[in-house]
C-alpha cells in the first residue's frame, strides 16, 4: 500500500480523510471520529506535516470560479527555465514535469479566452527553446479543485500591447 511506504498507519490514513473531506474540522473532532484522543490527533497530525505528507493550501475552487482555465501541454529544451517562469507569472497556476511526448504540462487562468492565448503567446510560442505548445480549454473538473490564485491581479489587467500582466519577472 502506498500508506505504508510513507510511513502512516490505518489511523493516520483516517486521519488525512477526514481532514480532506472537511478541513475545517477540530482535533477533537477528528479524535471523535477515529476513537482516540485529542492529543493523539494532535500528535499524527504534526507527523503528518513533518513528513510533508500533509500540506494545507488556501486557494479558489476552479470548479465555482469565473475564470477560464487551460492546461497547456509543451516540449521544450529548458524544463528549469519554465518551471521558474511559472513561479513568477501570476496567471499560471502550477506546473508538472512529465515523460513522454511532451515534458510540461502547465495550468492557467485567466477572465477571458483571449487572455490565455496573449499569455500562451507571449510567454511560450515565441520562445526559441521551446519545441512544440498545445493549449486545451477546461470546460469541467470532477470533485473540487482548488489551486492559490492571485485575487489582486484581478485577471482583467492583460497589457493587450504587450501580451503580459507586467508582474512576471521573465
Amino acid at each position: 500500500m502506498i500508506s505504508e511506504k510513507i510511513g502512516m498507519d490505518d489511523i493516520d490514513c483516517r486521519i488525512m480523510d477526514l481532514i480532506q473531506r472537511e478541513p475545517s474540522l477540530t482535533h477533537t473532532q477528528i479524535a471523535e471520529h477515529v476513537n482516540r484522543s485529542q492529543p493523539t490527533v494532535g500528535m499524527r497530525v504534526k507527523k503528518l506535516e513533518k513528513l510533508g505528507v500533509l500540506k494545507y493550501q488556501a486557494g479558489v475552487n476552479i470548479k465555482t470560479a469565473d475564470l477560464y482555465f487551460a492546461r497547456i501541454d509543451l516540449q521544450t529544451k529548458n524544463p528549469k527555465r519554465i518551471f521558474s517562469m511559472v513561479e513568477n507569472c501570476p496567471f499560471m497556476l502550477t506546473a508538472f514535469r512529465l515523460s513522454g511526448s511532451t515534458n510540461i504540462s502547465i495550468l492557467v487562468a485567466g477572465s477571458s479566452l483571449k487572455d490565455l492565448d496573449h499569455v500562451v503567446n507571449h510567454h511560450l510560442r515565441g520562445d526559441p527553446e521551446v519545441i512544440t505548445v498545445h493549449m486545451d480549454i477546461i470546460e469541467d473538473v470532477a470533485g473540487d479543485l482548488v489551486l492559490p490564485i492571485d485575487l489582486n491581479l484581478g485577471y482583467s489587467k492583460i497589457d493587450l500591447e504587450n501580451y503580459c500582466c507586467g508582474k512576471c519577472k521573465d
